[in-house]
């Protein structure tokens, strides 16, 4: 039984392991569109490849195992996958979310479901009381990023699912930053985990996907049947490059995690930076509470200069890291939110949750922490330089 298996074990050993027509220890990808029908009152398991698809089929078998549901989705971004999710949604309804939510959702939440007529608030979803203190007759849902992104704030997600379950309302969290290597959050009483897969769980920048999966076979039906129908499903080249990438996942998140821990303490101490959001940090208002839910603070990081220009001097010296969007990638990625994750967001929202200008998101990779701390140096001495000019 692979549920008696460690997590570890778990990436390589499942019910994918090998393909029981051939034995191969590869997926196989199966590209066609349509199926053979050999009866004409009785249909196979696969008829048209939106509906099903093997390759697909196996990633979203594979997915909902790690994660401990009972169904898995593959969608073709992490957007399509919160979209779609979204859609269990109807005109009149209300949801509770994340205040400094990834932009993309932001944009769909105040743009697409506002039109559509589903209501929302923003709140600080560390704060129990402003979490309940939002709840409306009309809510149906509580959207949790925990950690969020890119401030890393920390939510407590079993007692947000209880307040969810006290009026009967849908529990999704993002668990994009931590997989299900760190954090399980169906565990904790969510139904609904959502992954940007394109982030640690393909993890080389080579692929752009989405995950979602239920614990609930009644929900698990009613998102089959919107993913069937808005049809926003993963193709097969890309959901075989996700199952190699998973193959590897532990491994990766496992050094990249160390390193990220080193980077962060070092941050933390520089007299260059303002402050360091990552929840390993002791200072971190939410550390106990991420020790308690999670097996690590994960490999994402964001820290505050002192200002926009010295944000400008930094970035434009250091050497290793890509200056890019995304993360969760072998290679370090550093981000600027307020003109790429979070551009979707007006400045003025940005400040409100105190996403500043001088703030840099890093998604620490695979290299040398050594080297990217040495490479931190030389950059932050520019820094210097340009400050002691003025």
């Amino acid at each position: 039984m692979t549920n008696a298996y460690s997590f570890q074990t778990k990436l390589l050993h499942n019910s994918h392991k090998i393909d029981p027509a051939t034995g191969a220890v590869s997926v196989p990808i199966q590209h066609a569109s349509t199926y053979h029908q050999f009866d004409v009152d009785h249909f196979g398991k696969y008829d048209y490849s939106r509906s099903l698809n093997p390759t697909r089929e196996a990633l979203e078998d594979v997915i909902a195992e790690l994660e401990g549901g009972v169904r898995g989705f593959a969608f073709s971004s992490g957007m399509a996958a919160i979209s779609t999710a979204f859609l269990l949604l109807s005109a009149g309804d209300h949801v509770v979310i994340t205040e400094d939510v990834y932009g993309g959702t932001f944009r769909m939440v105040t743009e697409v479901l506002s039109r559509l007529g589903i209501e929302h608030t923003f709140v600080d979803m560390t704060n129990l009381e402003e979490v309940r203190q939002a709840v409306r007759p009309n809510t149906k849902a509580f959207y949790v990023e925990t950690p969020s992104n890119p401030l890393l704030k920390v939510t407590d997600i079993r007692k947000v699912s209880g307040i969810a379950k006290e009026i009967g309302a849908l529990t999704y969290v993002d668990n994009t930053f931590l997989t299900p290597a760190l954090q399980r959050p169906l565990e904790f009483g969510a139904d609904i985990v959502l992954h940007s897969a394109t982030k640690f769980l393909s993890g080389h920048s080579d692929v752009v996907a989405g995950l979602a999966v239920v614990k609930d076979e009644a929900l698990a039906a009613r998102l089959g049947f919107l993913q069937n129908s808005f049809g926003a499903v993963l193709g097969v080249q890309d959901a075989w490059l996700v199952l190699r990438g998973l193959k590897t996942l532990h491994v990766r998140l496992k050094q990249s995690q160390q390193s990220a821990i080193q980077i962060a303490h070092y941050l933390d101490a520089h007299p260059l930076v303002r402050k360091v959001h990552f929840p390993e940090l002791e200072h971190h208002p939410q550390h106990d509470l991420q020790k308690r839910q999670a097996d690590g603070p994960g490999a994402v990081l964001s820290f505050e200069l002192e200002n926009e220009e010295a944000l400008r001097a930094f970035t434009k010296h250091v050497k290793i890291p890509v200056f890019a969007v995304s993360l969760g990638a072998v290679e370090s990625i550093l981000s600027y939110p307020a003109k790429m994750s979070h551009a979707a967001m007006p400045s003025e929202d940005r400040r409100k949750r105190g996403i500043a200008d001088s703030l840099l998101r890093l998604s620490v990779g695979l290299e040398n922490p050594d080297d990217l701390i040495a490479d931190f140096e030389q950059a932050f001495a520019y820094v210097r330089e340009g400050a002691a000019v003025k």
